[in-house]
C-alpha cells in the first residue's frame, strides 16, 4: 500500500512539474510575442515621426506661417460667430462664465437668503455681456494674428494639438485685453449687468456688513478672451487631426504633411 501511495505521489508531482513547465513555456512565448509587438510598434512610430519631420522640412517657412495664421483666423471667426449668438457663452459649458472665487460667497449667501433668482440673473447677464462684446472681436483678433511673427513656425507645427493657439495667447493677450476691455465695459451697461450687480453687491454688503467691490469689467474681459482662445484651440485640434477641417489648399498642404 505504501508503495502504491509513493507511486501516486510521484506521479502527481511529475504532472505538477510538467504543468508548471508548460505554463512557464507558454508565459515565455506570450512575453516574447508582446515584446516583439512593442518593438514593431515603436519602429512604426519612429518611422512615422521621421516621415512627418521629413515632410515638414520640405515646407517653406512662409507656407507654414501662413497656414498657422489661416487656422487661427478661421478658429477666431467661427468661434466668435458661435459665442456671439444668444446663449453662446451661457449654455456652452466649455466657456460659460461663472463667478470668480471671491464672489462665490456672495452667490451662496444670496441663495441662503432666498434670493437665488437674483444670483442666477447676475450670472446670466455676465454671459450676455460677453456674448455682446465678443461680436466686435473679429477685427481685434485678426489684427493681432496678422501682425504676429513666429519665432519657429515649423516647431509650432510639430508641437501639441494647440501649440499655435498657445503661441497666439502668449504673444497677444496683453494687447487683446487692452483693445477688448472697453467693448466689455460697454456691453455690461448695454445688457444691464452693471445695475443688477450693483444691486447684488449692495444687498450682500448690507447683509454681511462687508465692503465687497469686485471689478467685473476686468473679470468678464479676461473670461471672454479665454472663451475665444478655447474655441480657437478646438478648431486647431480639428485642423490637425481631421482633413475635413482643412478648408483651404494651404491648410491641406501644410497640415497634410503631419498625416
Amino acid at each position: 500500500m505504501k508503495k502504491v501511495s509513493s507511486v501516486l505521489l510521484l506521479l502527481i508531482i511529475s504532472l505538477a512539474v510538467s504543468s508548471n513547465l508548460q505554463a512557464q513555456s507558454i508565459f515565455d512565448k506570450v512575453k516574447k510575442a508582446v515584446e516583439q509587438q512593442k518593438n514593431a510598434d515603436s519602429s512604426t512610430t519612429n518611422k512615422s515621426t521621421s516621415s512627418n519631420n521629413s515632410a515638414v522640412e520640405k515646407l517653406s517657412s512662409t507656407d507654414v506661417s501662413g497656414a498657422l495664421k489661416q487656422a487661427l483666423n478661421i478658429g477666431v471667426e467661427e468661434g466668435i460667430k458661435k459665442l456671439g449668438a444668444e446663449d453662446g457663452f451661457y449654455k456652452n459649458n466649455l466657456v460659460k462664465i461663472l463667478l470668480p472665487e471671491k464672489l462665490q460667497k456672495v452667490e451662496s449667501t444670496l441663495r441662503m437668503m432666498g434670493m437665488g433668482s437674483l444670483a442666477d440673473q447676475g450670472i446670466k447677464l455676465l454671459n450676455r455681456a460677453a456674448e455682446d462684446a465678443v461680436t466686435e472681436g473679429v477685427p481685434i483678433f485678426a489684427n493681432a494674428i496678422t501682425s504676429m511673427t513666429f519665432d519657429d513656425a515649423k516647431k509650432i507645427l510639430l508641437g501639441t494639438d494647440t501649440a499655435a493657439t498657445s503661441y497666439l495667447k502668449g504673444k497677444t493677450s496683453a494687447q487683446l485685453y487692452q483693445a477688448f476691455e472697453p467693448k466689455v465695459e460697454n456691453s455690461l451697461g448695454k445688457v444691464g449687468a452693471d445695475k443688477v450687480w450693483n444691486q447684488i453687491i449692495t444687498k450682500y454688503n448690507s447683509i454681511t456688513k462687508q465692503n465687497v467691490t469686485p471689478d467685473l469689467n476686468q473679470y468678464v474681459t479676461e473670461e471672454t478672451l479665454n472663451g475665444v482662445f478655447k474655441m480657437v484651440a478646438e478648431k486647431e485640434k480639428g485642423v490637425r487631426d481631421n482633413a475635413a477641417f482643412r478648408s483651404t489648399s494651404l491648410l491641406k498642404k501644410v497640415f497634410g504633411a503631419l498625416d
